[in-house]
């Protein structure tokens, strides 16, 4: 029997559903949801009474630190942001990109991720090369071949929401640094899931989303920032980017001389302490055992619904396949009326690229996919 790796019973939505979505709204454990409300009742609702401006500029610094042990990074380089979105939109406008410059990304990656990207290419400051994610060819693979001396950037998620195939991030920043380009790469679906160290990454900049596999709320996000960002003034300056924020001045622009220079203003500090309880929670579970039970877990899926016609996007066997994120197809089952059998079971999953995506997280047993797998038999 394979057991759930946290306390079921601090996940109230699992006394009544199956949720295998974290990939998507991740849920919310009981400790995270109580640091909330600890913070909104005993210092948010009073103003300044509990909480100086000396305070509020410190209050990032328990996230800071325990997000850089996350990355395997100087918590120096850990810039707290309110969404992946607003950093990586930020990006494109830090970099001078040369003549004639490709940009590479994957054509069916997260729209947060190329967009900003597709804005530069709309004022015809470059061309992106999109790589398509198929179950045939190696994706790392088809990035490093797109590469060449033209490629000013690589902008892509180490994991791929919709497929759960993985990124050979150490190979790619080889190539990356032979063109001198810049490695952009988004962990949303990978931080929390997967092992992370950034440490061992030739990479100018990794973003993650704190509200899926992190087990956070929205309003809240993390960035490692390189040192050769670190050099750059924001190009969208926030006031609390300031060595001393509240010592205001409107007349400098002086930054903090490190990855703070990020932070833009006052944001959800209610998800900043939610988060940050989770992160210690996962990192006191160990990673590499949130791994190795998604595998676990991964394996008794796949076998189980194959002999109802359903078959991964990657096999596990596969190198690039993550155990975390299942995408799963069938040849003459229609997704959308599965979705139906899987909601009135109360079975949550999501409907990603023509596939049903099964995203398996700690709080996840052997009954739950159990049920999974006798809802797709029908």
């Amino acid at each position: 029997m394979i057991n759930s790796l946290f306390d079921r019973r601090n996940f109230s939505t699992l006394d009544e559903n199956i949720y295998l979505n974290q990939a998507s709204l991740g849920l919310i454990g009981q400790p995270a949801v109580i640091a909330m409300h600890q913070f909104i009742d005993g210092f948010a609702r009073h103003g300044n009474c509990f909480m100086s401006d000396k305070d509020e500029v410190a209050y990032l610094n328990s996230l800071r630190t325990i997000a850089a042990t996350l990355f395997g990074c100087p918590s120096t380089h850990m810039a707290i942001v309110s969404g992946a979105s607003e950093i990586l939109a930020q990006i494109p406008l830090m970099i001078q990109l040369k003549a004639n410059s490709t940009i590479v990304a994957v054509s069916s990656d997260f729209p947060a991720i190329t967009r900003p990207w597709l804005r530069q290419e709309a004022l015809k400051n470059c061309q992106i090369i999109f790589v398509e994610d198929s179950p045939l060819e190696n994706l790392t693979d088809g990035l490093i071949e797109a590469i060449n001396e033209n490629t000013s950037v690589v902008a892509v998620s180490s994991v791929q929401y919709a497929t759960g195939t993985m990124v050979d991030i150490n190979r790619l920043s080889q190539a990356t640094s032979q063109v001198g380009a810049y490695l952009i790469v988004d962990v949303t679906q990978a931080a929390g899931a997967s092992a992370l160290d950034v440490s061992l990454w030739n990479v100018d900049a990794v973003v993650s989303s704190g509200y899926k596999w992190l087990g956070g709320h929205g309003g809240v996000a993390l960035a490692m920032m390189s040192p050769r960002f670190l050099e750059n003034i924001p190009p969208l300056p926030g006031w609390m980017g300031a060595p001393d924020p509240f010592n205001f001045n409107a007349k400098s622009i002086l930054m903090a001389n490190d990855a703070r220079r990020y932070t833009q203003s006052t944001m959800s500090y209610a998800s900043i302490a939610c988060l940050t309880t989770a992160i210690k929670q996962l990192l006191a579970l160990n990673i590499t055992k949130i791994e190795t039970h998604s595998r676990k877990l991964a394996r008794l899926l796949i076998e189980g619904v194959s002999h109802y016609g359903w078959s991964p996007f990657r096999p596990l066997s596969d190198s690039a396949a993550s155990s975390h994120i299942i995408a799963l197809s069938h040849q003459e089952k229609t997704i959308d009326e599965t979705m139906k059998i899987l909601v009135d079971r109360n079975i949550f999953c999501s409907s990603r690229g023509g596939k049903i995506r099964v995203s398996l997280a700690p709080y996840n047993n052997e009954s739950d996919i159990t049920a999974l797998i006798q809802a797709l038999e029908m």
